[in-house]
């Protein structure tokens, strides 16, 4: 059985070996005390793996929707937060828009398709800038998706009215905004992808899906999309992962998006690396194996090149 703990203290060695993982304005420096080389599973079918440790072969625990996994699906929303803290370096180039159906859409192959064809006329419509683009999907209580869009232009972006971008979706509503005055645009976007919004439809519709409510964690927040709310609205904390089907990809990502570089050094000079700064934010946990008698502890730390220490 896997314990995690949280750490008190999370100094890094001058002389730890760490990786820099660097992301636009956003660094991230994280130290393993240590790490597994050894592959100690082979998968021999869709239904079966092999444990090279014992010789045994054990069934494939198969999931029924992204909720059974958290760590598969924090580890999404994370590359999510990374690709987009690396790409969107340039907020006046982008553009962050919401693609919604009219209809009680809930294929999401469909859900695709659509996405390509809206693609295909808005770089018809805009031939004269390059154009990348980083898509989450959502999916809503009542089954239906919606898409969260970040349009990335080689320069500084077009004025689009909404109207055009209603025409060109064609299938519902839409909403265009702008990513100015954001610092952590990767955090600010993925803030709400796993959550669900408190109402008395949601809750019955988890009930429904088998969430556990007696587990059920809620947030406040006082501001959506950068809109200030007149009331504090309260969030179901991973309530919305019930809603993605099994082995559903959260985003998808152009060709052009770059990925985020990662390199290893000693900590001290990561610091310089990162700008002799404070750190934006840190967190650090051990991770204890009670059956192997195995412990390793992991340390993150956040530096923001915007924000002053």
């Amino acid at each position: 059985m896997i314990k995690k703990e949280v750490l008190t203290d999370c100094s890094i060695g001058r002389e730890d070996l760490v990786s820099l993982k660097s992301m636009g304005n956003i660094y991230e420096i994280c130290y393993l005390q240590k790490k597994n080389c050894k592959v100690t599973t082979q998968l021999l079918d869709k239904d079966h793996y092999f444990s090279l440790k014992t010789g045994e072969i054990f069934e494939c625990n198969h999931i029924d929707n992204r909720a059974e996994n958290k760590f598969q699906v924090g580890q999404s929303l994370k590359r999510l937060r990374d690709y987009i803290n690396t790409n969107v370096v340039e907020p006046t180039h982008c553009k962050w828009v919401t693609l919604t159906y009219k209809k009680n859409m809930t294929d999401s192959k469909q859900l695709y398709n659509d996405f390509k064809r809206f693609m295909t006329r808005f770089k018809r419509r805009f031939k004269e800038y390059k154009i990348e683009y980083i898509v989450a999907c959502e999916p809503q209580a009542r089954g239906a998706w919606h898409m969260h869009l970040i349009i990335i232009f080689d320069r500084v972006a077009p004025f689009i009215p909404n109207a055009t971008i209603e025409v060109l979706w064609e299938q519902g509503f839409t909403k265009i905004s702008k990513l100015d005055n954001i610092d952590n645009i990767g955090a600010y976007l993925t803030a709400y992808l796993g959550d669900m919004e408190f109402t008395e439809e949601n809750i019955n519709e988890l009930k429904k899906q088998g969430f556990n409510l007696s587990h059920l964690a809620l947030k406040e927040v006082n501001e959506i999309e950068g809109i200030k709310l007149k009331k504090p609205k309260s969030f179901i904390k991973g309530g919305r992962l019930y809603m993605y089907p099994p082995k559903f990809n959260l985003y998808r990502i152009s060709r052009g998006i770059k990925k985020p570089k990662k390199e290893y050094f000693s900590y001290h000079v990561a610091k310089e690396k990162a700008g002799l700064r404070l750190p934006t934010y840190s967190k650090g946990f051990t991770l204890s194996d009670t059956e192997n008698s195995f412990t390793n502890k992991i340390i993150y730390e956040y530096y923001n090149t915007k924000r002053s220490n």
